[in-house]
């Protein structure tokens, strides 16, 4: 800068038996702190007992050069060196009082890894973590049943238009889907279970196995599994997105309850349209199990058809029917409430609409596990 100049910085060291003087002056400043850093650590101590740094001739000096200097006296005095300031003016002693403040030793100590405690530390979290989900979704339902005793007290409160709105989508649309799937895993189902039984010329029990499969198990499941990655999923970024939008803040300022508005007319909808689906679903796997059947065993579909009502009892059918609702209940829940607890930003859309799937089909498969048990529990 014109009409400024930075003057040069200077130290010097003396010794005078177990005494060590070390004179700094000029500007110590960061401008010139290159050089006279080199010359400080270049000074050798030796076998002095005490030090004096005098600082009586220093003009200028800010928080870099007072680093320097303090770190000189501290490095001595961690040699065993008695080591002291001398003629330090009032204001760069006010910066050595900054820096001593903030020159305090971490006591921060790095705790040792055992992969073990990890391993259960992570396993407690996830626990706790499950815990805190099934709780939570526990209330969420104990709210629907509030609100649907509330609905059944007043019928006037449903809304039927978005009802069978959701009905329609959740059904209707899902019809051609639900009916190609499953009529190629009674194509699957078939042809494997003929392969096999061949070997012990039993292929005519392929149609006990195809029938008890499709109704008890596969038909249900496998519609369940599809509604909860499209219509669970759609549940979610629907409530999601008009969260981020503010849109259920708005209702909640107009009076409305989104739970009346928002979530009661999607999960009957799941409860109502999920059992006919699982029975559409079934009466395709049939129908693709009697195809291979046709193909493979040589078996006409009058044959198929007495030869199932013989094998398989009404109960089969049943039991797939009195799962469909709680399937339903459970999809409708967990899309829902995944929605609601979407925060401000589309990506907390995309997660929750991802944990929504997965949550949704561990549930179906879990409930479908405890029916199964059950059941065998009552012979059925």
């Amino acid at each position: 800068m014109a009409g400024s100049t930075i003057l040069s910085g200077w130290v010097r060291a003396e010794r005078d038996g177990d005494n060590l003087l070390l004179s700094a002056g000029g500007s110590w400043v960061i401008a010139t702190l290159t050089d006279l850093d080199a010359r400080v650590r270049d000074i050798a101590a030796g076998s002095a007992r005490r030090a004096r740094i005098d600082l009586g001739a220093v003009d200028r000096m800010d928080t870099a050069g007072a680093w320097v200097l303090y770190r000189t006296r501290r490095d001595l005095r961690a040699l065993g060196i008695d080591a002291e300031f001398e003629g330090v003016k009032p204001d760069h002693d006010i910066i050595f009082g900054r820096i001593a403040d903030g020159d305090i030793e971490s006591t921060f100590e790095e705790e040792p890894f055992h992969p073990l405690i990890a391993m259960v530390h992570r396993v407690g979290v996830g626990t706790m973590a499950v815990i805190d989900e099934a709780l939570d979704l526990l209330n969420f339902l104990g709210v629907i049943f509030v609100s649907a005793g509330q609905v059944l007290l007043h019928p006037k409160r449903m809304r039927l238009v978005p009802l069978l709105s959701h009905i329609e989508r959740v059904g209707l649309n899902a019809l051609p889907i639900v009916g190609l799937l499953s009529f190629l895993i009674g194509l699957v189902l078939a042809f494997q279970g003929a392969d096999q039984l061949a070997q012990f010329g039993a292929e005519i029990f392929t149609v006990n196995l195809v029938g008890v499969s499709v109704l008890r198990e596969m038909g249900i499941l496998l519609t369940a599994i599809i509604v909860a990655g499209r219509s669970g999923s759609a549940f979610t970024a629907q409530i999601g997105t008009m969260q981020v939008n503010e849109e259920i803040d708005a209702m909640r300022a107009m009076g409305l309850d989104p739970i009346d508005v928002l979530v009661l007319p999607r999960v009957l909808a799941l409860i109502i349209a999920l059992p006919l689906l699982a029975m559409f679903a079934n009466l395709m796997g049939l129908a693709g199990g009697a195809v291979m059947s046709v193909i493979a065993l040589d078996i006409s579909v009058v044959q198929f058809i007495e030869r199932l009502k013989s094998v398989v009892p009404i109960w089969s059918f049943w039991v797939g029917m009195i799962k469909a609702p709680v399937f339903g209940l459970l999809i409708g829940l967990v899309g829902c409430r995944e929605g609601l607890k979407v925060g401000g930003s589309a990506d907390s859309v995309g997660r929750q609409t991802t944990k929504s799937v997965v949550v949704s089909i561990f549930m179906v498969i879990v409930a479908d596990a405890i029916f199964s048990i059950f059941f065998s529990v009552l012979k059925i």
